[in-house]
């Protein structure tokens, strides 16, 4: 059967021919030699060039990273080798390697170590730590080198691939070979060695359009691979799939099965001829060059095969076809890991596979554990990895009640007994793309699922939805169903189906409507998942690992790398995830959080507040956050511990009184601010006033002080902002209560000379001089023609308009500036807060002596003229014709003065 592996392509790039491409072992880099004598890099997730060193104007026929000195080493037909950084990008090294074209650089892999080979027949030995010089020659060849490739398994010795039809073994201590294989009927352009497992294998491909699989060992060819047309140019072992890479002249990449040598794929991108090939371990991501540019696939998933028994805590994984347990219990309680920090696992071998497996699953009580793979499954025991049964499949999917179902061929399933016989054999009508197991079997086309009972294979019901992964909860009344953009939460029926199947009844093709009903969708992607009770636990594609208990989906930690779920041990209270290198970390998952949680989402308060103590009180945050989300605010307010957060429950409950309680403790500013603001729309203004002094907000305190007509509240707040140096607060405070003269001194304090002398001919005329002369002495030191130029009224009274007049209005009006109107009153005297007083003593200056009635009409809000009534008294006596104005209510100073129309 074949080895199914997905393959995509991740990058496709034109360009010069590329004669060596290398990955880079941490980051998303391509290295690329270029013919052109240019070596570039490529960022294959944003698919763009971050990096071009010009090196020659020659072919570079090989580069290569260096990462842990953030180099790459890079070797052309100048005979240079060349050392770049290739963060600064500064030349570290460049000298002369050979006396004709370089073909190949190898990195040894802990020693600081380049190998190279060229048309010069010679093999080079390269020690950057003693400055680059050559260590040591290799000679034997008798055509020219054109790979070297050192063996990672004994990495003391190396192969090298030459043109005069052999490969050669060789050791680092010796000058000469260690053997010769007569590999090639023609030129050997390129090898490769097997980094899975212990076969000693080593690939070599040819002018003969052949590649060829070698024991070292033994000296013998295992397999001749035949199928391409034209020279073999590139091979490579993937270091993580079972699979042979080769590339030729002929423009295609085909891929063979590392145990079987059959063919599997054959990849034609139609950039003509093939180059070179590049993969690292720890990657399903793999580049080639062509004569047009560079291909990046993308084979099979990166998730490891593995699986968990959370019964016990046994952990069963595959690295090729060796297969390993680890048990999490072996971690002992004295040993305190964190969450999320890698757990210290003994690994244990268990045995191997014959198949390479892709997929390895327990069944419901941990006693079996299925390996499929290569179109065959094999069902071992737990334990003691004793072969069970086995057979063809290209999927395989256990029941939740231990039978089994596989995926004979694209349209026909195949279903099991506990004990391994055949009960249904199912052909359908339509191509099948992948089936998943659990109370019911689900059967996926492309863009619907059809889910059937596992006794009689009747179809329960047809979904119309792209399906990307299903997982049921263990009490089988849940499923979760995941698509490209989001999951959707289903109760399953499972009344309803029984008594349907029990009665014989037949269905149309969408099945029975009332199996399932869909109670909850979420719009985040499922990468994996599973059900713990009734809460969905899953990680997605932005790292977080979440859970969905009724539709409420919480964040438990970011993650910071792909991982994936094996399972939850309740016991621990933690749910176990594994990466792609098989490392295994633990997060914490209180189950008596999960049952409370669902308690309160089946409105059961009851049960809920007696599993309540059962979470420890760290948690009581989270519990209070998903009341709140619920609209249970009071049981959110008394579970809370954070008092930020109790203080903001407080404030949507309007309790202001607890939250003045929290505010005390809190003594934050923002929150008494908060809080006074709050107050003021409640109309417990005693409190706001106490709440806006304890957030110091000046603003808010002149507001509300003002609004009262509060003047003892004013001059008191005037002081505390002249205090705290908030003088646009303290001049308002100030001027409203008529402390004129202590305006004018704020702003001569404040260095506001100009502004203090505009008030003072407003407000303060007497003081104009005073100050004048103030400005004359600061404006002196800066221009002492702009100081002279300002005018004095005692000097030139004839350009201050009824200058006297204006003195005698302010002696007038000075006593009753402390006489302060209640709030209550503004309507009865809002009109004459816009008159002038100075105006109003040049109504009438030929008057009698004694008392009139005058009227000045004012426009009121809607545009029509209203009588304002008061009295004037002359004084005969007066030479100046002073008018004083009389009332019997007070004149109030104002900012801005308005003309009167008399």
């Amino acid at each position: 059967m074949p080895l199914i592996l997905e393959i995509k392509r991740k990058l496709a790039q034109k360009s010069e021919r590329v004669k060596s491409v290398d990955l880079h072992p941490t980051e998303p880099w391509v290295l690329a030699s270029l013919f052109s004598g240019t070596v570039c890099i490529w960022n294959y997730q944003s698919q763009t060039i971050i990096k071009s060193f010009e090196i020659t104007d020659l072919p570079v026929r090989s580069a290569k990273f260096v990462a842990h000195k953030q180099w790459i080493v890079a070797g052309a037909d100048n005979m240079f080798i060349s050392v770049y950084n290739y963060n600064t990008m500064d030349k570290v090294k460049a000298f002369e390697a050979h006396v004709d074209y370089i073909r190949c650089l190898s990195i040894h892999p802990t020693l600081p170590y380049v190998l190279s080979s060229s048309d010069d027949m010679l093999i080079k030995l390269w020690d950057w730590e003693k400055g680059w010089i050559c260590t040591q020659f290799f000679e034997g060849h008798s055509h020219y080198i054109m790979y070297v490739s050192i063996n990672p398994k004994d990495t003391n010795t190396f192969a090298s691939a030459s043109l005069d039809h052999t490969v050669k073994i060789w050791n680092f201590g010796s000058p000469e070979p260690n053997f010769t294989l007569d590999a090639h009927s023609k030129g050997v352009n390129c090898i490769d060695y097997f980094t899975g497992g212990d076969k000693p294998f080593l690939i070599s491909g040819s002018d003969d359009n052949t590649a060829k699989v070698w024991d070292y060992q033994t000296k013998r060819c295992i397999q001749t691979l035949e199928g391409h047309t034209h020279n073999v140019s590139t091979v490579s072992f993937h270091p993580d799939l079972p699979i042979i890479i080769t590339g030729s002249e002929d423009g295609t990449i085909k891929i063979w099965h590392a145990t079987t040598f059959r063919l599997e794929n054959t990849l034609n991108y139609g950039l003509e001829r093939v180059w070179t090939i590049g993969c690292i371990k720890g990657s399903r991501r793999v580049v080639f060059g062509y004569d047009e540019g560079i291909t990046m696939i993308k084979i099979g998933r990166e998730a490891p095969v593995a699986s968990m028994d959370s019964k016990n805590g046994k952990i069963i994984w595959a690295k090729h076809n060796e297969v390993q347990t680890v048990n999490i219990r072996t971690v002992g309680n004295d040993f305190v890991v964190s969450d999320g920090e890698i757990l210290p696992l003994a690994v244990k071998e268990l045995g191997s596979c014959e198949i390479y497996p892709q997929i390895l699953k327990h069944n419901t009580n941990g006693r079996l554990v299925v390996v499929c793979g290569d179109g065959e499954y094999t069902i071992y025991t737990a334990l003691a990895w004793r072969n069970k049964t086995y057979g063809t499949a290209l999927e395989f999917v256990w029941s939740s009640e231990g039978e089994y179902a596989v995926k004979e061929t694209k349209s026909s399933i195949k279903i099991f007994s506990k004990d391994s016989k055949e009960k249904r054999h199912i052909q359908l009508p339509y191509s099948i793309k992948k089936i998943y197991g659990g109370t019911l079997l689900a059967i996926c086309s492309n863009d619907f699922v059809c889910f059937y009972d596992w006794v009689g294979c009747r179809l329960i019901r047809r979904i119309d939805v792209l399906v990307k992964n299903i997982y049921w909860a263990d009490s089988g009344d849940l499923v979760s169903i995941g698509s490209d953009t989001s999951f959707y939460i289903l109760k399953f029926n499972g009344d309803i189906v029984s008594s349907y199947l029990e009665s014989g009844e037949s269905v149309d093709e969408d099945g029975l409507e009332a199996s399932f009903e869909v109670i909850h969708e979420v719009n985040e992607r499922v990468r994996t998942g599973l059900w713990v009770g009734d809460c969905f636990i899953y990680n997605n594609s932005s790292l977080r690992l979440n859970y969905c208990v009724g539709g409420e989906v919480t964040t438990m930690f970011h993650l910071d790398r792909p991982m994936y779920l094996l399972g939850y041990l309740a016991n621990q209270s933690k749910i176990y995830l594994i990466d792609k290198e098989f490392n295994v970390m633990g997060y914490t998952l209180l189950l008596s959080l999960i049952e409370y949680k669902t308690l309160v989402m089946r409105g059961d308060l009851e049960r809920a507040s007696g599993v309540l103590h059962l979470i420890p009180i760290e948690y009581h945050n989270s519990v209070a956050r998903f009341l709140e989300s619920r609209g249970m605010l009071d049981d959110a307010l008394e579970i809370a511990t954070d008092l930020n957060y109790q203080f903001d429950l407080s404030v949507q409950l309007r309790r202001l009184e607890v939250a003045k309680i929290i505010a005390f403790k809190l003594q934050s500013e923002s929150k008494w601010k908060q809080l006074g603001e709050l107050a003021i729309t409640s109309g417990k203004l005693d409190m706001a006033v106490d709440c806006l002094m304890r957030a110091m907000d000046f603003s808010g305190l002149l507001l509300l002080y003002s609004s009262l007509g509060d003047a003892e509240g004013i001059n008191e707040l005037a002081s505390l902002a002249k205090e705290k140096g908030k003088n646009n607060v303290a001049f308002l405070c100030m001027f409203m209560v008529g402390k004129l003269e202590d305006c004018l001194q704020l702003l001569v304090n404040s260095k506001r000379i100009p502004e203090a002398a505009l008030m003072a001919r407003s407000y303060l005329p007497s003081k104009v001089s005073e100050i004048l002369r103030i400005w004359r002495d600061d404006l002196t030191k800066v221009n002492l023609r702009a100081s002279d130029s300002l005018a004095d009224p005692l000097e030139y009274p004839n350009l201050f308009e009824d200058w006297q007049l204006s003195i005698e209005v302010e002696a007038n009006l000075v006593r009753k500036r402390e006489e302060y109107i209640p709030a209550k009153e503004y309507q009865r005297y809002s009109k004459k807060f816009s008159m002038n007083p100075v105006e109003a003593f040049k109504i009438n200056r030929h008057v009698d002596h004694g008392k009139m009635n005058h009227e000045i009409r004012d426009e009121n809000e809607g545009g029509q003229d209203e009588i304002v009534e008061f009295d004037i008294e002359v004084d005969p006596e007066d030479s100046m014709d002073r008018i004083v104005v009389e009332d019997e209510e007070e004149w109030v100073l104002t900012p801005r003065h308005q003309e009167i129309e008399g």
